[in-house]
C-alpha cells in the first residue's frame, strides 16, 4: 500500500499529530510524507495542490489530521477526487485490499468499526495513535499552493491569547477542564494550578464557556474541541452527553464531583466523591511534591 501523510505546523515544528500519522503510515505501507506550502491555511488552493499530487504520486490511502483545516482539507480531497472517505478515526488497520478503521459516532456513544475501501482519504483524532518518545521526525517534501485558484481575500488574522507557555488543548497529553461546580470565573485558579502542576492545557465544559466564564476555544465537547489525552480531569462536571463526546476517549479519566449521582463518573476510570474546593488544592500540592521529588 502507498500512503501519502499530509503533515501540519506549529511554528516551525511538526505538530504532534502530524508525527503520529507520520509513524503510523510505516506500518501501513510504503509512506510518503508533504506539507503544503502558504502563509495560512485556505480550501481552494491547498486543495488544489494536494490533488495534483494525489494524481501524480497515485497513493492508495491519504492520511490527514482531524484539525480543524484537516477536517475540511480531507473531505474536500475526497470529493474532488470521489474518493471513500473517513473523519475522526481513532484506529486504523490494512486488510486485505481495504481499511478497518475505528471511529466514535452518536456523540461518542459507540464506537463504529467500519471497513473502507481503498483508495481512501482518512482523518485521524489526534492523540488517537500512541507515539513513541524516541519516533523519528520523517522527511517531508513541501508542496505549494496553487495560488492562481483562489478566490478568497484575506482581511485579517486574529490571534486568541493563550495561557502563557501552557500546551494547547488540540494536542495536550494532560487536560484538566472545570464545570459549573467551580461556582465562578474567580475559582478557575483552582484548574489552572494543576493544569500547570500537570503540565498540561486547561478545558471546559459549555456550561462554563456559555456563561462566559472561559473563552470558548477552551470548550470541550460535541460543539467544541475532542481532546483524547492520556489523562483527563474532569473538576465539578456532570457529564451532560455532548460533553463526554468530546473526551472519552481519553487513556484515563478522573473526576472530581460532590454528587455520587453524577454522569461523569460512568466513564471515569477513576472517581472522587469530594468537593473540588477542599480536594484539588490538596491534590494540586501532592501532585508538585511528587514532581519535585
Amino acid at each position: 500500500m502507498k500512503v501519502l501523510v499530509v503533515v501540519e505546523r506549529k511554528g516551525t515544528e511538526l505538530r504532534r499529530v502530524s508525527l503520529e500519522l507520520a509513524a503510523k503510515a510505516t506500518e501501513l505501507g510504503d509512506t510518503s510524507v508533504v506539507e503544503i506550502g502558504g502563509e495560512r491555511y485556505s480550501p481552494l488552493p491547498f486543495v488544489s495542490a494536494l490533488v495534483k499530487k494525489v494524481q501524480s504520486d497515485a497513493p492508495d490511502l491519504v492520511l490527514l489530521g482531524a484539525t480543524q483545516s484537516g477536517r475540511d482539507l480531507g473531505a474536500r480531497l475526497a470529493a474532488r477526487l470521489g474518493r471513500a472517505y473517513a473523519a475522526d478515526v481513532t484506529d486504523i488497520a490494512a486488510s486485505g485490499g481495504s481499511l478497518e478503521i475505528t471511529r466514535p459516532m452518536y456523540a461518542g456513544k459507540v464506537r463504529a468499526r467500519m471497513r473502507v475501501p481503498l483508495p481512501a482519504v482518512v482523518s485521524v483524532r489526534p492523540g488517537a495513535i500512541p507515539l513513541r518518545d524516541a519516533a523519528p521526525v520523517p522527511q517531508v517534501t513541501r508542496i505549494e499552493a496553487d495560488a492562481a485558484v483562489e478566490q478568497l481575500t484575506f482581511a485579517k488574522f486574529a490571534a486568541v491569547a493563550s495561557g502563557g507557555k501552557r500546551v494547547s488543548l488540540a494536542e495536550a497529553r494532560v487536560v484538566v477542564s472545570g464545570g459549573r461546580g467551580l461556582k465562578g470565573p474567580e475559582n478557575w485558579n483552582l484548574v489552572e494550578q494543576l493544569a500547570d502542576a500537570l503540565g498540561g492545557a486547561v478545558g471546559a465544559s459549555r456550561a462554563v464557556t456559555d456563561a462566559g466564564w472561559r473563552p470558548n476555544e477552551e470548550q470541550v465537547g460535541q460543539t467544541g474541541k475532542t481532546v483524547t489525552p492520556d489523562l483527563y480531569v474532569a473538576l465539578g462536571i456532570s457529564g451532560a452527553i455532548q460533553h463526554l463526546a468530546g473526551m472519552t476517549s481519553s487513556k484515563v479519566i478522573v473526576a472530581v464531583n460532590k454528587d455520587p449521582d453524577a454522569d461523569i463518573f460512568k466513564v471515569a476510570d477513576y472517581g472522587v466523591v469530594a468537593d473540588v474546593f477542599e480536594f484539588v488544592p490538596a491534590f494540586t500540592e501532592a501532585v508538585k511534591k511528587v514532581r519535585a521529588g
